[in-house]
């Protein structure tokens, strides 16, 4: 016999459920005494010893459902060795749940501050086997997290939608896409929907060279132009401040986000009239597409057959189109970031796209 435990913290995405599936058919149809515990809500789940088991009737007809059906929540790595409210050691109670379930392995899905809590319980004893789920595709050792490309898709449609009502009016119009550390999203959505300008967390932007891809396109007689610009887009001013600096000065921000900020400073220096769209949530949302569903099926059965195998410790990525397990020490309190100098930022540039740089 077989005991598993699973669950899904931080941001909830697309194809949370397929991933799931696809280790349980895995184990089903290994033809071994299987049972599987959800536990609920993420790391709360576990550390209060909220689950239920799972028998094959949960698994079915959840590939193309969205979100979660174990529930999921944020719990930051940098309060997991402080004490709860109550005085709760965290990490012990995890460890006791998962030891009082006689559990062999424990299944987690997340992204990196799940990874760090995955990690942490690795070197506690536990057995432990992730697999990567981001809309932002941001996590370290692996090419590709499930759930970015449904997110790409529906950012990628705000923009095409975004099109006919700029062309009609003439305006300027700026998308705000999900993405506070890192662009993958911004610049892949971008591409896709045609953006004239594309602003990245990772490249910052001089907003006068964003109005002078704005002019450049006017004077070419082109009555619109649309920028898709990231959560966290920064200016090369505020670049160059220190964390503190910075800090202090999003205390007294005004704007609801940067992309209204931009939308501000744009219409004060060129007169042109701008609107802001953010499909916020939207983007997180919904029934996974078919990539997103192909490919957490087999992250997920490749879990599988680690667990089967007695084989942990891993997160199972994806590198140069192939399914891997990747040491969870070596993905663990990295981010995988947008590279200034990749090829892609440079084949953008020479379709015409401006990073405000």
């Amino acid at each position: 016999m077989k005991r598993i435990g699973m669950l899904t913290s931080g941001g909830d995405c697309q194809a949370l459920n397929a991933a799931m599936r696809g280790v349980a058919k895995t184990l089903f149809n290994a033809k071994e005494d299987v049972e599987i515990y959800g536990f609920l809500d993420g790391y709360k789940g576990l550390i209060y010893g909220k689950f239920r088991m799972l028998t094959g009737s949960d698994f079915s007809g959840i590939l193309t459902k969205g979100g979660t059906i174990l529930g999921s929540s944020r719990m930051p790595f940098k309060l997991m060795r402080e004490p709860d409210e109550n005085g709760l050691n965290k990490v012990e109670a995890m460890k006791q749940n998962y030891h009082k379930l006689q559990l062999d392995c424990l299944v987690i899905l997340g992204g990196n501050g799940t990874h760090k809590t995955a990690n942490l319980l690795k070197e506690e004893g536990l057995n432990i086997i992730t697999l990567p789920k981001t809309i932002d595709n941001d996590l370290w050792g692996t090419d590709m997290t499930f759930g970015f490309q449904s997110a790409v898709n529906i950012a990628t449609e705000a923009i095409d939608n975004i099109h006919t009502t700029a062309a009609s009016h003439g305006r300027v119009f700026i998308i705000e896409v999900m993405g506070h550390k890192v662009g993958f999203l911004t610049l892949n959505a971008g591409m896709a929907g045609g953006a004239d300008v594309i602003l990245i967390p990772e490249i910052p932007y001089d907003i006068n060279k964003v109005i002078d891809a704005i002019k450049e396109r006017h004077d070419r007689g082109s009555r619109f132009t649309i920028l898709a610009v990231a959560e966290g887009a920064i200016s090369k001013e505020d670049a160059k401040l220190s964390k503190k600096e910075y800090k202090k000065k999003l205390e007294n921000y005004t704007y609801p986000s940067v992309s209204y900020e931009i939308a501000d400073q744009i219409a004060k220096k060129s007169g042109m009239e701008v609107r802001v769209t953010v499909p916020g949530h939207t983007q997180r949302g919904g029934t996974p597409c078919p990539y997103d569903r192909v490919f957490a099926s087999r992250l997920g059965s490749e879990a599988g057959k680690l667990i089967l195998k007695g084989e942990y410790g891993f997160m199972v990525g994806y590198k140069n189109r192939e399914i891997v397990k990747v040491p969870l020490e070596e993905v663990a309190g990295k981010l995988k970031m947008v590279d200034p100098g990749s090829s892609i930022v440079k084949e953008a540039k020479m379709l015409g796209i401006s990073f405000g740089d």
